[in-house]
């Protein structure tokens, strides 16, 4: 979860599906935002894809039971704690630097983003992954 599923939340619902399948994962927003070409560019770098995704709120997710909601960006993770306060979900927190404010030339921007994918990818394969 992130502020506007458009960049942080569906590039980590797409490299989560990948590296755990049979799983199943949701990414959603405080609000929804607008897709960002950026996202599929860097996405596509690796031979994912965001598919057919299109940033939407968690009130429109339809399945609202998990057992842990990720949250990428400080408002994301205080709207959850708020909705969860009494439910029985776990929350973590994973800092996520927001790429969308990086500025230069497309390559620096791209930059950014390949920055933020290498960093979920990380955090998914070493606290999420099951060993072996």
């Amino acid at each position: 979860m992130c502020r506007m599923n458009a960049v942080r939340s569906p590039m980590a619902e797409t490299i989560a599906r990948s590296v755990l399948p049979g799983t199943y994962v949701a990414s959603a927003g405080v609000r929804p935002g607008e897709r960002d070409p950026f996202v599929d560019a860097v996405l596509g770098e690796v031979g994912l894809s965001l598919g057919r995704h299109a940033p939407h709120s968690l009130d429109e997710l339809e399945d609202d039971y998990f057992d842990l909601i990720v949250t990428l960006a400080p408002e994301a993770h205080h709207a959850a704690l708020e909705l969860t306060r009494s439910m029985a979900v776990d929350v973590m927190y994973w800092p996520t630097p927001d790429p969308t404010v990086a500025t230069g030339t497309r390559e620096q921007i791209l930059s950014s983003y390949r920055e933020v994918r290498e960093f979920l990818k990380m955090l998914i394969e070493k606290r999420l992954k099951a060993p072996g």
